[in-house]
């Protein structure tokens, strides 16, 4: 009898998690420090201006689940890609410094956002995400046709120290309330007002779920060392370059 391939045996196992994570996309919103009625949510009878109910779970809670499924789904997807890309378990979204280029960016636009036009916090910690995978890629590949993943991790986790340093400074150069805006940011947070920043980020992140999706099966023959998997066909210089890339997209757009 022939033994299922991988991929068929984890299917069943991918939908029912994709199913859980639907379930509770749609059962967060009815949990809250306000009670909220199903059957008023979903009630035609009731104009929506004059259901409080229904303009809780769609207009306050439900933008804040879908955010919060995008950013994790982002986050976990890049950070396999990048262990994957790094052959290192270690390895997250947060290695390579484009989590801490996004950062410093949102901390410049918060601290000095009335002085220089940088747009808004979440236009500035795009573009300062943007500039770390911009400076990491330059150095990675500064004397290699493709990525040197070595180089690729030492720069990135360098240049995260950097920009945690800028931070810093620039916190110190900020009043009390920038300061207190800037940590809060940094700590993360889901105050989402509406869907604009869902429908802001879903172009970026399906562009990067659509890279992942080609990167299955050349990432996994990349485990087996470049060489392995330049014997099986992998054109290892752009399967890194795609990794790297697609993965840094998700995570800007993710932490942005």
């Amino acid at each position: 009898m022939t033994p299922a391939h991988p991929l068929r045996r984890g299917l069943p196992l991918v939908i029912m998690l994709a199913l859980a994570m639907v379930a509770a996309v749609a059962g967060a919103p009815f949990i809250g420090s306000t009670p909220i009625a199903f059957s008023r949510v979903f009630s035609r009878a009731i104009p929506f201006q004059d259901n409080l109910d229904a303009q809780i779970f769609f207009l306050a809670r439900l933008p804040r689940a879908l955010a919060a499924a995008l950013v994790g789904s982002s986050l976990a997807s890049s950070g396999v890609v990048f262990q994957t890309l790094l052959r290192n378990p270690l390895a997250d979204p947060y290695t390579l410094g484009v989590a801490g280029g996004a950062a410093l960016g949102a901390v410049v636009s918060i601290g000095f956002g009335a002085f220089l036009p940088v747009g808004g916090v979440a236009t500035a910690s795009l573009a300062g995400a943007c500039l770390a995978v911009a400076v990491v890629y330059a150095i990675a590949s500064a004397r290699h046709r493709g990525l040197s993943t070595t180089v690729l991790l030492l720069a990135g986790v360098t240049l995260n120290a950097f920009f945690y340093a800028l931070i810093l400074f620039v916190q110190y150069l900020s009043n009390f309330s920038q300061v207190f805006r800037a940590v809060r940011w940094l700590m993360g947070d889901l105050e989402v007002a509406g869907y604009a920043p869902v429908l802001r980020a879903l172009p970026f992140t399906l562009i990067a779920f659509g890279a992942f999706g080609w990167l299955a099966r050349p990432l996994n023959l990349l485990t087996l060392g470049a060489d392995a998997a330049q014997s099986r066909g992998v054109n290892v210089a752009t399967t890194q370059r795609v990794a790297f890339l697609s993965a840094s997209l998700a995570t800007g757009a993710a932490v942005s």
